[in-house]
C-alpha cells in the first residue's frame, strides 16, 4: 500500500541519515523498522544489504555475512551488484586468504553496463582499496578513476576521498592534488554550512509553529476546564434546586399537616369541649338557667365560625380579634367604637389570660345584645405601669346594683378574679353602664 512505501522510504532515509553522523546501531533499528514496512522483496534486499555494509563499517563482519547473504537474492542489477560487492568484501574481511576479485569486477561490469555512477564510484573505491598494499600502481589507478567518476556526477564526498588516497600513493603531485583537496573541501564545509543554516531557520520556524500550536493546546485546554467547570457548576445547580425545591415543597406538605392538626385541635378545644362544658352544666345543675345555657351555646357557636374563616396557617393578632369580636355586634341600630386596641398593650399577656379576656369582652357585648337597648357601646384599652386598663360603656337602659351578678355577668366576675384582676361597675351614671376592668399584664 501507499501508506507502508511512504513508511519504508522514510525509514530507510531515517537509517541513511544515521549511517552518515556515524549513529550505527541507531542506523540499523531503521533499517530493521523499514523491512517489517516493505511491502516487497527489494526493498528488503535493499535494507539487508545496508545492514550489511554498516556491520562491515563497525567490524562486525561475520554479522554481515549473514545479511548480505541474503541481499544477494536480489533481481534488481543495483541491488545485485552492490549486494556481491559488499559479500565479497566481507568474505575477504573475514578470511584474508580469500580472493574476491572475481565478485568485484562482477560487480563492476553490471555497473558500467546499467551506468550505476553512484555504483561505480563504489567499485573503484573497494578496488583501489584492495590493491592498496598489493599493487600501489593499480590502487592509484583505480583512485583515480573514481576521482573522474565522482566528478562526473558531482559527488564532492566521493571526490575527497578518492584525493586522500591519490596523494597518499603520488607524492610527485602532492601539492596540486593538495590544493584541489583543499578547494573541494572548503566547497563541501560552505555547502554544509549553508544546509545547516536553513536547517537552522525550518528548525526555528518549526519551534515556532509548535510553540504556537502549544499556545492553542493550553488555551483550547483553558476553554474546555472553563467550559467543564461551567457544565459542572450547572449540573450542581440545577441538583441544588431540585432538591431545594423538593424540601420547600415537604416542608410546606409538611407546614399544611401541621397547619390541619393544629386546626382540629382548635376545633376540638373550642368546639366540643364548649359543647361538653354546657352539657356538663345542665347535667349537673338542678337550677338550670336556660338563658345563661344558651350564651354559652352562643359563644361556642360564634367561636366555630371564627375557625371556619380563618386561613390556613395563619395566626391573627389578638387586638384583631378582640376588635372583629366587638365589631360583630354592630348592626343597623347599634353602633360599636373600639380604641386604645394596640398589639403593644397585649404583648406580655399569657395566652390563658388572654382567652379570660376575650371570654369577658364577649359575655359584656352579649349582655348588651340582649338586655340593655343601648345604641352606642365604646369599649376602650389602655395600658398604665404594667397593668391593663379596660373600660366598657354602653348607654342603654342600665342594671341596678343588686342585679349586677345576673344575667350572664357572673361569669365575667370570676374570670376576672382567676387572673387577678378587678371588675368595677359604675351604676351612678344617669343613663347607660359602665364596666372597669383591669389585670396584671405579666
Amino acid at each position: 500500500s501507499i501508506a507502508k512505501k511512504i513508511f519504508t522510504t522514510s525509514y530507510n532515509n531515517i537509517a541513511n541519515a544515521s549511517n552518515s553522523l556515524k549513529s550505527y546501531d541507531s542506523a540499523i533499528v531503521y533499517y530493521k523498522k523499514a523491512i517489517k514496512t516493505a511491502d516487497n522483496s527489494e526493498a528488503k534486499f535493499t535494507c539487508y544489504n545496508n545492514i550489511g555494509d554498516v556491520l562491515i563499517t563497525q567490524g562486525k563482519v561475520k554479522s554481515a555475512l549473514i545479511y548480505l547473504k541474503m541481499a544477494i537474492n536480489a533481481d534488481s542489477l543495483k541491488n545485485y551488484s552492490r549486494a556481491i560487492n559488499n559479500y565479497a568484501k566481507a568474505k575477504y574481511l573475514d578470511d584474508e586468504n580469500y580472493i574476491p576479485l572475481r565478485e568485484f569486477n562482477k560487480a563492476l561490469e553490471i555497473r558500467k553496463k546499467i551506468n550505476d555512477e553512484e555504483g561505480l564510484n563504489s567499485s573503484f573505491e573497494t578496488l583501489s582499496t584492495y590493491y592498496l598494499y598489493k599493487d600501489e600502481k593499480l590502487s592509484l589507478e583505480y583512485a583515480q578513476k573514481m576521482l573522474e567518476e565522482a566528478k562526473n556526477n558531482k559527488s564532492p564526498d566521493d571526490q575527497i576521498t578518492a584525493l586522500k588516497r591519490i596523494i597518499s600513493l603520488d607524492p610527485k603531485n602532492y601539492q596540486q592534488n593538495f590544493i584541489k583537496l583543499d578547494s573541494i573541501d572548503n566547497e563541501v564545509q560552505t555547502s554544509r554550512n549553508k544546509h545547516k543554516s536553513q536547517f537552522a531557520i525550518v528548525r526555528y520556524d518549526v519551534e515556532q509553529k509548535n510553540a504556537e500550536n502549544q499556545r492553542l493546546e493550553d488555551r483550547n485546554f483553558r476553554q474546555a476546564i472553563g467550559i467543564g467547570s461551567l457544565i459542572i457548576a450547572l449540573i450542581i445547580g440545577i441538583f441544588w434546586y431540585k432538591k431545594r425545591k423538593k424540601r420547600l415543597q415537604q416542608e410546606k406538605e409538611l407546614e399544611v399537616k401541621n397547619t390541619q392538626l393544629k386546626m382540629s385541635k382548635r376545633v376540638h378545644d373550642v368546639v366540643a369541649n364548649g359543647i361538653y362544658q354546657v352539657m356538663a352544666k345542665i347535667e349537673n345543675q338542678e337550677d338550670f338557667d336556660r338563658n345563661r345555657a344558651l350564651d354559652e351555646l352562643e359563644y361556642v357557636y360564634e367561636k366555630s365560625r371564627d375557625l371556619s374563616y380563618e386561613k390556613a396557617g395563619e395566626e391573627k393578632e389578638f387586638s384583631q380579634e378582640i376588635s372583629e369580636l366587638i365589631a360583630g355586634f354592630n348592626n343597623a341600630t347599634v353602633k360599636t367604637f373600639t380604641a386604645g386596641n394596640d398589639p403593644s398593650i397585649w404583648e406580655k399577656v399569657a395566652p390563658a389570660v388572654k382567652e379570660e379576656v376575650y371570654q369577658m369582652i364577649r359575655e359584656l357585648m352579649v349582655n348588651m345584645k340582649k338586655h340593655s337597648q343601648a345604641t352606642h357601646v365604646a369599649v376602650k384599652f389602655e395600658k398604665t405601669d404594667g397593668t391593663v386598663e379596660i373600660q366598657y360603656k354602653d348607654n342603654g337602659v342600665g342594671i341596678s346594683g343588686d342585679l349586677i351578678y345576673k344575667n350572664g355577668l357572673r361569669n365575667t366576675a370570676s374570670r376576672i378574679e382567676a387572673i387577678g384582676g378587678t371588675i368595677t361597675f359604675d351604676t351612678k351614671i344617669e343613663k347607660g353602664l359602665k364596666v372597669n376592668l383591669s389585670f396584671p399584664a405579666s
